[in-house]
């Protein structure tokens, strides 16, 4: 063999090993576009709603029942409880914080926000862990934290309209374009539960549920609470015409009836 011939032969073996290696390397190049794109709406959240693009994860409810007086220790129990509640809201989960006022559904927005995640819940490849941070803290964390000594603590109002405010968040928010089909929906009621209304009273007619049934309260303030979660932070009363296990009991079954999950009463600390 010549070594003209030779020379050629390691011309052409060189021109497959690189056009190999620059298959390879556009295959690789390829791939990390692919990889690149496929996370880039991974942790992309709407500016003005801090939202997830295609809308919350979940729908997190509570309702402040500020209508009678709240003793020391029990506030403080309530602050801690009312912490852990918010604690379990995921990035992309929505919150709404409602104060209960004396007028049957009169309700007012403490806070209404998006948990856009903090910056360890961002791909830094794709997103600003500390612009993240940054959102986060302002929109979501710090405004939560201060919260809690912002709940009002006033006197004794004419009415307690428990069932209406329940009713309002449930067409104001679970039933809204926020909910989308399969998300968790969750309301947290921190109240003495003691319903109170020109419609129904619990001091007039006690626990009995059929004169619950027969009253105008339940045409009027009764709602459908399917796929709702509820947790009641139960604030005990010295005065009160029953039991708080039977009082816990009526709730469980007003819950259940309107095709709600009763998950669970947490005894707040201290009597009021």
């Amino acid at each position: 063999m010549s070594k003209r011939t030779r020379r050629r032969k390691k011309r052409q073996a060189g021109t497959i090993v690189a056009a190999a290696a620059l298959g390879v390397l556009s295959v690789a190049m390829l791939t990390g576009f692919a990889w690149m794109w496929s996370r880039s709406g991974k942790g992309q959240i709407d500016a003005n709603t801090n939202c997830p693009l295609d809308g919350p994860t979940s729908l997190t409810a509570v309702l402040i029942d500020a209508t009678d007086p709240i003793s020391g220790a029990t506030m403080s129990d309530l602050k801690n409880e009312f912490r852990k509640a918010i604690a379990r809201v995921e990035p992309g989960g929505y919150v709404r914080i409602y104060m209960l006022n004396s007028d049957p559904g009169d309700l007012t927005v403490m806070f209404d926000a998006c948990n856009p995640g903090d910056g360890s819940t961002v791909d830094s490849w794709t997103n600003n862990p500390a612009r993240r941070q940054k959102k986060w803290e302002d929109a979501f964390g710090d405004p939560l934290s201060k919260l809690p000594d912002e709940i009002p603590n006033g006197d004794s109002v004419s009415q307690s309209p428990i069932m209406a405010g329940i009713q309002k968040i449930k067409l104001s928010l679970f039933d809204s374009s926020l909910a989308k089909q399969g998300s968790a929906k969750r309301l947290v009621v921190a109240s003495d539960m003691i319903e109170h209304t020109a419609l129904y009273s619990q001091y007039r007619s006690g626990l009995d549920y059929q004169k619950y049934l027969t009253s105008a309260a339940d045409r009027t303030y009764g709602t459908s609470l399917d796929g709702v979660n509820v947790t009641i932070l139960y604030i005990d009363r010295a005065k009160k015409p029953f039991q708080s296990l039977d009082h816990a009991e009526f709730w469980a079954e007003w819950v259940q009836s309107h095709h709600g999950e009763f998950d669970k009463l947490v005894g707040l600390e201290g009597l009021n």
